[in-house]
């Protein structure tokens, strides 16, 4: 089990990773993506904002994955980013193939979803054991 949790972080960090050059350099394409879904949020003017802040938080949730008793934090981590990227591709004006190549982007964002979640699934005692440790559970009573 723990061979897939690593192949999953290693195709999701390869993905956040590899599309930070896009976020953080201000390649025209990213930057025309975040203006789509700002400009649809009503957020006009905030497209480096959102396009830095995103990159910044993959980048994040990428380095927390690397750290075995945080990969299931950054799981979580990536499968929030990606429900987010999924429901701008399905429910704004960006749509599901932006660039016309055949949907690479959203197609990418839901293989990183699901890595997301099986790695979410594999390390759910780690997740349990966080939540135990700050509170937002309580311990079982016998």
């Amino acid at each position: 089990m723990s061979a897939i949790a690593w192949i999953a972080t290693a195709w999701i960090v390869y993905v956040f990773i590899w599309y930070l050059q896009y976020k953080f350099l201000g390649h025209p394409g990213s930057v025309e993506l975040f203006t789509t879904i700002t400009d649809w949020l009503g957020l006009h003017g905030h497209e480096k904002a959102m396009r830095i802040g995103t990159g910044s938080c993959e980048l994040l949730c990428s380095l927390i994955l690397l750290l075995p008793g945080l990969q299931g934090l950054g799981g979580l981590g990536a499968v929030t980013l990606m429900t987010g990227a999924i429901v701008f591709h399905l429910a704004s004006p960006l749509g599901i193939d932006p660039y016309n190549d055949g949907g690479v982007l959203f197609k990418q964002a839901c293989s990183v979803w699901i890595c997301g979640a099986i790695i979410v699934v594999l390390r759910r005692d780690q997740l349990f054991g966080l939540a135990l440790r700050f509170g937002l559970l309580k311990p079982r009573s016998s």
